[in-house]
């Protein structure tokens, strides 16, 4: 459940292909990201941020999997979540026991 993305990931997979089939055609790889960053319509600091993304996915480089991102932020929520409502039994607990003892 991320944001909209302004590329379809039919565009993004292909962009990264392209950058790495021409690889051996630039004198480095962040000349072939901005060469093929500026024929798609990106900066090509996205195009590069897809690409290490990629190469984290298929293990090729450490860090986060987009699964494990996805998961990690659902987990963060259910922690907020939680410690919302913990708060508010915590809050309810002190109104009903004052509650208790103004009655005495």
């Amino acid at each position: 459940m991320g944001k909209a993305s302004r590329f379809p990931q039919e565009v993004k997979d292909r962009a990264i292909r392209l950058v790495q089939e021409q690889a051996k055609e630039h004198p480095t790889q962040w000349a072939a990201i901005r060469s093929i960053a500026e024929k798609i319509g990106c900066s090509p600091e996205t195009l590069r941020s897809w690409i290490r993304q990629k190469e984290r996915d298929s293990g090729q480089r450490a860090g986060l999997t987009t699964d494990e991102r996805e998961r990690l932020k659902d987990l963060e929520k259910e922690v907020r979540e939680l410690k919302r409502a913990n708060e508010i039994l915590r809050l309810a607990s002190a109104y009903f026991a004052r509650a208790e003892l103004d009655r005495r």
